[in-house]
Formats: structure tokens, sequence, C-alpha cells
């Protein structure tokens, strides 16, 4: 672990980002141009009193998750994120295994999307990040760990899960997800591993998994089936990595509508609505 060299790129990193680049107003009387320790320790879901302590050279080697999380937090680049992981004496993350690193420019976005429910997701289904909004009207879904951080996996093994589609919407979105994963496949070995625990698993998913559907439409029209408030009614827009490794999801009502009463509701309130 070269501590010095850590200590030396959090903060330049630090510095470099400006309170609007990570979506936190810009406040007054800050001292330097950049962010405020406290304020990566939130952004980064961890104490600031433990991120100071590796400003200032001290404390044990940060683990593969908190330096993920650092990652995030700093909006690192890949190349970025794989010097800090090296820093601090672990070996970068290999590439093709995208799930804790989101993709610096969708965190922009997210970032500036307050008052609207939005969330990054992989080409595996996993969560990567939500905002609050979103929490609010889906649940928090970054929470999982092993194959449950997955969609997919956890469409085809609770029942529960499915219980946020209307019934009648439910066998499309199995389709769907099963074609996206079909898809991920070709490129990604953690795809072929997720199908063969589900084929495993699930004859449902076993059955769709044989169709070898790679194509189902994705369905922008969406209703959401949410405990608290009911259905809503949602457009869904998507914008997605130049790869294709993650998609950034947001969700809208049209103005003026039940459906839009509903989310602002929710936007309010927060996830303890659920």
């Amino acid at each position: 672990m070269d501590r010095t060299g850590l200590a030396d790129f959090l903060r330049r990193r630090r510095e470099a980002l400006r309170p609007d680049d990570v979506g936190l107003p810009p406040g007054q009387r800050r001292r330097t141009s950049g962010l405020r320790r406290e304020e990566v320790a939130a952004l980064s879901g961890m104490s600031a009193d433990y991120y100071t302590r590796l400003e200032q050279q001290r404390g044990p080697r940060p683990s593969e998750q908190l330096l993920a999380a650092l990652a995030r937090g700093l909006r690192l680049t890949l190349d970025e994120r794989d010097h800090l992981f090296r820093l601090a004496g672990h070996t970068a993350p290999t590439r093709v295994s995208r799930a804790d690193h989101v993709s610096p420019a969708l965190m922009r976005v997210l970032d500036r999307l307050h008052d609207t429910p939005a969330q990054v997701m992989s080409n595996l289904g996993e969560t990567l990040v939500q905002n609050r909004p979103a929490e609010a009207l889906l649940g928090t879904e970054t929470g999982h760990r092993g194959p449950a951080r997955s969609a997919v996996y956890r469409w085809f093994t609770d029942p529960a899960e499915q219980r946020i589609y209307p019934a009648p919407d439910r066998v499309r979105h199995a389709r769907f997800l099963v074609a996206k994963l079909r898809a991920a496949s070709a490129t990604d070995p953690r795809a072929t591993e997720l199908a063969r625990l589900l084929t495993a698993k699930s004859a449902e998913f076993a059955k769709l998994w044989e169709a070898h559907e790679v194509a189902v439409p994705f369905e922008r029209r969406k209703t959401i089936v949410h405990p608290g408030v009911g259905e809503i009614a949602l457009d869904c827009q998507l914008l997605f990595t130049d790869d294709l490794g993650q998609v950034l999801l947001v969700f809208t009502a049209t103005p003026g509508t039940e459906d839009a009463e509903k989310l602002q509701l929710l936007s309010v309130v927060g996830p303890g609505l659920l």
C-alpha cells in the first residue's frame, strides 16, 4: 500500500470536483474550490473520520468494497479507479466486471435528477446506484448480495419481486429479462454463469432461456404497482454507455395526471411510504 500516493491522489481528485459536479449546492464560505472531506465520505457511504484518515496517511488498508465506493463517490474513470486500487495494494478489478463501477457520465446525469426517479443498472440487471425518488418508487435495490444483486435472478426466485408489475404485464417482462441476459451472455461470462444457476432453480426461466430470444423490445410505458399509492403509469427513458454495459433509467409521469401527483408524493415522502 502506497499511503503517500493514495492520500495525494484522493486529495487531488477531491479538490478537482465541484459541488455541482455531484449534484450538491455550492454552499457558502468554501475554503477550497473542491469538495469537502465529509462530502466525499457521504457520497462514498463511509464515515468522514475514516476518509480523513486515508487522506492523512493513517488507518488500515481500505478493502476492495470501500475502494469501489470511493471510485464511485469521486466519479473516477476506469483508469483512475484501477490506479486507486493499485495505490491501496489491491489488484485492479477485471474490466469485464462492471458491477462495482458506475459510469461517471451516467453519474453526472443522475446527480442532477433530484425529484425524478432514476437509477443506473448493469447489463446483468444489477442496480448499481439509485437516487432517493427511485428508492421511494421501487424500493432500495442496492443492498442485495450474491446472485440476488441481479433483478433477473430475483424475478425468477422470489415471487414478491413480481408484484411490482400488474399480473398481465409479468409474462412480457420475464421474456424481456431473459432476452437481455441472453444478449449479455455473448460478451460477459457472468451472464452465462447466472443463466446456468437460474436454469437449475427455475423451470420458467429454463423454458424462456431455451427459446433463445434476444430481441424482446423494452416496454417504455410501464405501470408500477406501489404498495403505498397503488398503480402508477410511467414513461421510462434509457441512456446507455457506449459499450452498453450500463444504463440509466429515468421514470416520468405525464404532467397534470393522477400519476404525476402520486410520483410527486413519493418524491416528497421518500422510501418511508413503502
